[in-house]
């Protein structure tokens, strides 16, 4: 019995992960809101695509809780709470601290400090530092999300696992979700961002445990404090 050739099913897949990243990319910008509603048809027809792929994506990006599926009205964008983003954070804490392991225990197995490779490695994970600190000065908050979820991906794969990398992009893309939600209310964000992508970078590079959790611990706190000053301000 011949094979299949797999050429459709590539495309399909091709296309069905497209969309979604185009989908996730207008609810990271905030051009999809909380609570906005679409149907497959729409999509569809904006993408100019079947709609197989688009009901593919749109049930992937339900799966990672982007999205809320209504089985008679069609999709829309999931609205974060405040308390949601407290145990996006405390989740994220898990994790960074199991990232961190690895740098005083050498049984874990964490990279070695000295091979070429990851010094490489490092001084790339640096430069998207570099770039998401740039942005997050300007204000700029598409170019940071970008940086920022490249780096931490990156950071993960370094020192964890790369199971422990697709959790973390995983609830970093939520928090920053939730993030834009309450961001869009700021008509300036210069200064409002954290940025201290370079430092922590720099302290795993030295093998400072205690340094990087401080940085992730103050990081953590500065996120929580802006929203809930901003969901705050939104209720008054």
């Amino acid at each position: 019995m011949p094979g299949p050739s797999g050429t459709g099913a590539v495309t399909r897949s091709t296309l069905r992960q497209q969309i979604a990243d185009a989908l996730r990319d207008e609810v990271l910008a905030g051009r999809l809101q909380p609570g906005q509603e679409f149907t497959v048809k729409e999509i569809a027809e904006q993408y100019g695509v079947s709609a197989t792929p688009v009901r593919e994506a749109l049930v992937d990006l339900s799966a990672q809780g982007l999205l809320d599926a209504d089985h008679h009205r069609g999709f829309r964008v999931h609205e974060y709470s405040v308390d949601d983003f407290r145990g996006m954070i405390a989740a994220r804490s898990l994790v960074t601290d199991g990232m961190f392991l690895v740098l005083i225990d050498d049984r874990r197995g964490g990279p070695d400090p000295d091979d070429p490779r990851i010094v490489a490695a490092l001084a790339g994970v640096r430069r998207r530092g570099e770039e998401a600190q740039r942005a997050a000065a300007a204000g700029d908050l598409p170019v940071l999300i970008g940086y920022d979820l490249r780096y931490w991906r990156e950071l993960a794969v370094l020192f964890g696992n790369r199971y422990l990398s697709d959790f973390l992009h995983r609830l970093r893309v939520q928090s920053w979700v939730c993030t834009v939600q309450h961001l869009r209310r700021l008509s300036d964000l210069r200064g409002a961002l954290w940025s201290g992508h370079t430092e922590l970078v720099d302290a795993l590079a030295r093998r400072d445990a205690a340094g990087a959790r401080s940085l992730v611990d103050a990081y953590n706190a500065h996120s929580l404090a802006l929203i809930e000053r901003l969901a705050g301000d939104d209720r008054g």
